[in-house]
């Protein structure tokens, strides 16, 4: 029987059965919208209203809506926008007239003032000369306005508001596949619900759904889990991939959960892995801010503080997937708990390394053939920084060593690199070069790691081979075939920090005493002892020390507008090797304990390091330890290295190599190829060996020479430069 054939009555209460169905799905939509909606107006209106913030904002408020003290001509880039203020204050007034439990809550004149300067705005409709103020800054703001209190202003002002809105579009220049394509989708999103576009947001919510993946080799997140912003593959994890990127997508997901666009789980566990494995370890114990990762905004005054929880929090009503590791950082956010957790990563994609111990953090920057070296100096800031990828190595007890140190900073005795000591620095337009040196990069275990920097800077043609062995509870530094063809000195910077206690050094045929203020030139200097760091000098070096007040301003290191150029005064200590001028064959090493008393650091020279350098030379750098019975080392090129007492281990590519003793025999081996061009790597180790379980290692064992030779797949593709550790049995 078909529906036609249906007494009537049924029919229509079939139809009206349809109807209901489809009314009912369409109001649960309608539902959803309007909750997704009802969150993001919460979320604006979480943080504490300040009625005296409030009061200010109102007073400034001038009669033709404009702000008092706000510079609305300069639209330059380098100007930082101070218009921003305009859209960020409306913002602020609109959640205090929408919020209960404040004075101002419904407030009759503070809505009059609302309409006033956002009838300004519009009116003037400011673009400043930087995309992103027009693209982002602006819509984000005036979005906010609109979804807070859209409703009570008039509906000519609404209207006159939504092109400037609409700059933030995927067509926009700046909606490129990285932080800023989810940031404007995120704005757009905003706004169609404002409008209540339910159909365009169906499609941007797709995007932003969409947005978490690896991009190796393009914009976005890396393979390794670190963030390229620009194609220049320089490092923006904690900025760009942090702020924006990663927690822009934390939003949306939070915002639709629950309802039928909640994204997948897939999706959201990835943001998991890309905050744990990648931003939280480039973060000081996953709290602080790590200054080796900035680039151009360093030039900016910060506070020191912890990260927030919000994004943490955001992640927990998604997923349980590893929940115990984002509670544990949310608890350090609070500092609920102190730091356990001890790792060594490298990041192959963009040359970092990264070494944490609950009780230090250090890491190592460098840039190859692969990538450039620094960010250009964008609207202006960051005009200083030609050298901070040369090596640097930052050692962080606390994580404010080097807190807001920067206008007073030396940045060609920039911690732990090699450098052409000029008259003044390059223009700030020169900043930003290609690396030329494909032999950079580090092996590591999960705990342990060595780094190794073929290294020829593209500003002067200074050359150096640097390498970093980090242990347990302490690292070696070595350096050689330093050449300068200038004729300028060349230095190698052990450390440059703010000094947070007295100072004291031991000379060989001296006492341990404590160094006056001044700037010194010390012979045969065996440690250098300050705030709980211990700088250990194997070959009695001669040492340059400083150790008084440094004075600058905010304003020499940046080409921003409205900058302090009041005088800034710390005291600072640079410790430095010279290796004179036009050195050619310049060489260092040192030795760095962290956390140790000036009394533990006595004791330790006394019996002796547990270090024995075996090579520095342009052909190989070693290290053992031998408390920890292991040994690193970095081969520049085919060649043998004696592990102990007959057992030998010959390499036949170059690579970087850390192997694991256990009474006389290696216990494990993790291998890398920093040139990234090896398919496989091959070596000879003394004694028979079998591996355990790891079909990328072949082996074969002679027994009349009692040797077993090995050769390693490495990964290729996005994965080349990553370590491979197997154990041996």
């Amino acid at each position: 029987m078909t529906i036609n054939n249906l007494p009537k009555k049924l029919i229509i209460i079939f139809q009206f059965l349809l109807v209901l169905l489809i009314c009912t799905d369409v109001w649960a939509q309608v539902d959803e919208i309007a909750l997704i909606r009802q969150r993001i107006v919460l979320q604006l209106k979480s943080n504490p209203i300040k009625a005296d913030e409030v009061s200010r904002l109102m007073k400034n408020i001038q009669s033709d809506g404009s702000f008092k003290n706000i510079n609305y001509e300069d639209l330059s880039r380098t100007a930082s926008f101070p218009q921003r203020r305009h859209t960020a204050g409306l913002v602020t007034l609109a959640r205090a007239h929408e919020t209960e439990g404040n004075p101002y809550y419904l407030d009759k004149d503070l809505l009059d003032k609302i309409i006033l300067a956002t009838n300004y705005w519009v009116e003037n409709d400011f673009v400043g000369d930087n995309w992103h103020n027009n693209q982002i800054t602006t819509p984000g703001n005036l979005v906010h306005l609109m979804l807070l209190i859209g409703r009570k202003l008039p509906e000519k002002l609404v209207d006159k508001a939504q092109p400037i809105i609409g700059r933030a579009n995927m067509n926009a220049s700046g909606a490129r596949p990285s932080g800023d394509r989810i940031v404007i989708a995120g704005i757009l999103a905003k706004n169609l619900l404002f409008i209540e576009d339910q159909a365009t947001f169906d499609e941007i919510i797709k995007i932003i759904a969409n947005e978490i993946k690896f991009s190796t080799g393009e914009r976005g997140m890396q393979h390794d889990y670190s963030f390229h912003h620009r194609k220049d593959r320089v490092n923006n994890t904690t900025s760009y991939g942090y702020g924006k990127y990663a927690n822009a997508f934390g939003e949306w997901s939070d915002y639709v959960a629950g309802t039928s666009y909640a994204f997948e789980k897939d999706k959201i566990n990835h943001l998991v892995d890309y905050y744990l494995d990648g931003v939280y370890k480039q973060l000081v114990y996953g709290v602080f801010e790590d200054i080796s990762v900035k680039n151009r905004s360093i030039a900016n005054r910060s506070t020191f503080k912890a990260k927030g929880t919000l994004e943490i929090e955001r992640l927990l009503r998604s997923t349980s997937y590893r929940s115990k590791e984002l509670k544990e950082i949310i608890k350090l956010r609070k500092g609920e708990v102190t730091p356990t957790l001890s790792f060594a990563k490298f990041f192959w994609q963009s040359e970092h390394f990264v070494l944490q111990r609950p009780n230090y953090y250090t890491t190592v920057r460098m840039f190859s053939s692969r990538n450039k070296n620094m960010e250009k100096p964008y609207n202006g800031p960051g005009i200083t920084t030609h050298h901070r990828g040369d090596g640097t190595n930052y050692l962080m007890l606390k994580g404010d060593e080097y807190h807001n140190i920067w206008p007073i900073y030396d940045w060609q005795k920039i911690s732990g690199t090699t450098i052409l000591q000029k008259p003044e620095l390059h223009d700030g337009e020169s900043i930003q070069k290609a690396g030329t040196m494909d032999f950079v990069g580090a092996v590591e275990n999960g705990k342990n790691g060595a780094v190794g920097f073929d290294f020829t800077s593209p500003h002067d043609g200074t050359k150096a081979k640097k390498a970093w062995f980090f242990f347990d509870q302490s690292y070696v530094c070595l350096g050689t075939a330093i050449k300068g063809d200038k004729d300028l000195p060349v230095a190698t910077t052990v450390d440059q920090v703010l000094i947070r206690s007295s100072i004291s050094t031991l000379q060989t045929g001296k006492k341990a005493a404590p160094l006056p203020e001044g700037t010194h030139k010390i012979s045969r200097l065996k440690w250098l002892h300050h705030g709980n760091i211990g700088y250990v000098f194997p070959n009695e070096s001669s040492v340059h020390v400083s150790n008084k007040v440094e004075t600058g301003r905010w304003s020499d290191i940046t080409d921003q507008k409205n900058i302090s150029n009041k005088l800034v005064s710390e005291k600072v200590l640079k410790i430095w090797f010279d290796h004179g001028v036009n050195p050619k064959y310049g060489s260092y090493a040192y030795m760095v304990f962290p956390g140790i008393t000036e009394n533990r650091l006595k004791a330790i020279y006394d019996e002796g390091t547990p270090y024995r350098i075996l090579s520095n030379s342009k052909e190989l750098q070693a290290v053992k330890n031998k408390e920890e019975q292991q040994v690193q080392a970095v081969f520049y090129q085919a060649g043998s290295l004696s592990l102990e007492n007959k057992l030998n281990l010959k390499m036949d590519n170059s690579g970087i190599v850390l192997i694991e003793l256990n009474r006389g025999k290696v216990q494990s081996i993790s291998i890398s190829d920093p040139s990234r061009k090896q398919k496989e790597i091959k070596f000879t180790l003394d004694g028979l060996y079998k591996v355990k379980k790891d079909n990328k290692v072949i082996t074969s064992r002679n027994k009349r020479s009692n040797a077993t030779h090995f050769t390693i797949r490495m990964p290729e593709g996005n994965f080349a430069g990553k370590s491979i550790s197997f154990q041996l049995k």
